[in-house]
């Protein structure tokens, strides 16, 4: 195999190093290759981001012969040592807020749910000490992470009860009391600050470090390599941090890129380039050079920004493709329909719908509506349910129905490449890449950073999230391989529109925005608040009337003609939704 000049000169580097490198520039082919010119007795320790890299990569050095290499995540490495050490019990799925509440006991003051927005602090702030490299809880500022003005009023009436009750919950972890959560092990494990016996220590994805792993890898006494990607940083939600900045190594560069063409290159190093939005002395760390070639279209995927506009272009998608076969959500299905609190649709829906007896999840069932819900949304700045919220007002009782049929289409995970399109969040396809990539329009775009620039006396800008967001973009565009469609108000105003593999996708409404929580939306009344995304409807009046004879008729012609779901929703000034729910109970497809 012919390695570039850039390769060569890592595996012929000395001393610690850091690698620069851009999406699909072959850095684990370089790491593995760097890893055979060391000394046959060395000890070598790679960690990797997840499980799935672990596997995939154990298995390459292996049939490299490198057995003296061991691949680990910062989990697994952290399990070993202190789980097993210390006889914890691990909960998978961490800790819900109702239980967080029960188990302390938690005592609100008369406010509605405090006890529960308080539980849902506590375990948020728990995630930032045990991913930070302090070693009390009281070393850090919790509000620092809440940006929400009703949640900061909050937090702060209550910071001292926060900080008693989160530091009370991570004692009863580590003297046993109760189950551990895979932070608290990771935490106990970097506090410990133990010495890992390793020669050489490879770190990759290093722009997603916690502070915590970042603390103990870099007082190892191995030689560290840190591999990764400035632009690439999309944790920070995780508190991680980009650890390609905070190490002080001779950098190495991978700036050839053989997974996608120059196009694809082109536009990556445009959307980079809109970070000087936000610093006008901002310089891309290294330039992309496109080197991949045209190869056949096998997997075709759409990519969102958010949960909420994955589902919404799922809907449309097995809506207007009647006839597709079959698809896939990266991660599973369920995933997507379920908060990591453990709240579902469903149960949001059963709120709305005032079906009390059916809902589930005991945070859901504590509320008396939805306005409730919105609030404890507001006070807790939890994204995940507000996106639910969003899904339920927009489609209403026909979210079972239109779930169920998306299911129906979902193959399982080992039959991942027998489906016709693949959907996933930007999050979830981390590492992944497809012939053929659509994204959805809930991304950030140039016109929406200048709008926020120009309203920032209004707002107070977070410039790192912001650029966690131009990261976002850049990440889906790089899984491309081959042929890119990208909505046209997400398009850097430089790009050149004559690409031959960068597909332009038109916009219905050019005004529209995009549909992302954590960027500031200026309103003028609470009621008139509204997300958009790609060809999402504008709210129909008679959406829920009862249907006449003369509208069955008229759906029905419209149907048998092919009309486009889109189309025939216009017309009769109904939700798209609303028009596949009566499809289907006319049972339309079967007549024609």
């Amino acid at each position: 195999m012919k390695l570039t000049k850039e390769q060569q000169d890592i595996i012929n580097s000395s001393g610690n190093i850091k690698i620069n490198a851009v999406a699909g520039s072959g850095k684990t082919t370089t790491v593995i290759e760097y890893a055979a010119t060391r000394p046959a007795e060395s000890k070598i320790l790679y960690l990797v981001f997840n499980k799935a890299v672990r596997i995939e990569a154990a298995k390459k050095f292996a049939d490299k012969g490198l057995h003296n290499v061991r691949v680990e995540t910062a989990h697994s490495l952290a399990f070993r040592h202190i789980v097993f050490g210390h006889n914890y019990k691990v909960r998978a799925q961490g800790y819900k807020t109702h239980e967080i509440a029960a188990l302390l006991n938690l005592q609100g003051n008369g406010e509605k749910h405090a006890e529960y927005i308080v539980a849902n602090h506590i375990n948020k702030c728990i995630a930032y000490f045990c991913n930070s490299d302090k070693r009390k809880v009281q070393d850090l500022n919790y509000l620092d992470t809440v940006t929400d003005p009703k949640a900061r009023a909050f937090v702060s009436a209550f910071y001292d009860y926060i900080i008693g009750q989160t530091r009370l919950l991570l004692s009863k972890m580590d003297k046993g009391e109760i189950e551990v959560t895979h932070d608290f092990y990771l935490k106990k494990f970097q506090l410990l600050n133990p010495e890992l016996g390793y020669d050489y220590i490879l770190f990759d994805e290093g722009q997603d470090a916690s502070p915590a792993m970042l603390d103990l890898f870099f007082k190892q006494r191995a030689v560290k390599v840190i591999v990764g990607d400035t632009h690439q940083q999309i944790y920070g939600w995780r508190f991680a941090v980009n650890s390609l900045e905070k190490a002080d190594f001779r950098t190495y560069d991978l700036s050839a890129s053989f997974r996608f063409g120059p196009d694809i290159a082109g536009l990556a190093s445009e959307i980079l380039e809109l970070k000087s939005h936000l610093d006008e002395n901002f310089k891309t760390s290294v330039s992309i050079t496109g080197a991949g070639s045209r190869k056949q279209m096998k997997t075709r995927a759409i990519l969102a920004r958010t949960n909420l506009g994955l589902l919404l272009k799922a809907i449309e998608y097995v809506t207007e493709n009647k006839r597709s076969r079959q698809i896939y959500f990266e991660g599973n299905i369920s995933s997507y329909t379920y908060a990591d609190d453990g709240a579902s649709l469903y149960d949001v829906l059963n709120l709305y719908s005032n079906k009390r007896h059916l809902i589930k999840d005991e945070l859901i069932r504590s509320m008396k509506d939805l306005a409730e819900l919105e609030d404890y949304i507001e006070k807790t700045e939890d994204v995940q349910l507000s996106l639910m919220v969003e899904i339920i007002k927009e489609y209403e009782n026909e979210v079972p129905e239109i779930i169920n049929t998306i299911k129906k289409r979902h193959v399982g995970n080992n039959r991942k490449e027998d489906a016709d399109m693949i959907f996933s969040t930007v999050h979830r396809c981390k590492g992944m890449e497809y012939d053929s990539v659509e994204l959805v329009n809930d991304f950030i775009s140039e016109k929406r950073l200048d709008k926020l620039k120009e309203d920032r006396q209004n707002f107070e800008l977070s410039i790192p999230k912001l650029n966690e967001e131009i990261n976002l973009l850049y990440v889906a565009v790089t899984r491309a391989k081959t042929d890119l469609f990208i909505p046209e108000t997400l398009l850097p105003d430089t790009f050149n529109l004559e690409s031959e593999h960068v597909h332009i996708v038109k916009v219905k409404n050019e005004n529209e925005e995009p549909l992302n929580k954590n960027i500031p939306v200026k309103t003028k009344d609470k009621k008139e608040k509204a997300y958009t995304i790609d060809q999402i409807r504008t709210t129909h009046k008679g959406a829920y009337k009862p249907w006449t004879q003369d509208e069955d008729d008229e759906l029905a012609g419209m149907f048998r003609d092919g009309c486009p779901i889109k189309e025939i929703a216009d017309h009769l000034g109904r939700t798209k939704g609303a028009i596949v729910a009566r499809i289907k109970k006319l049972d339309l497809e079967h007549f024609y």
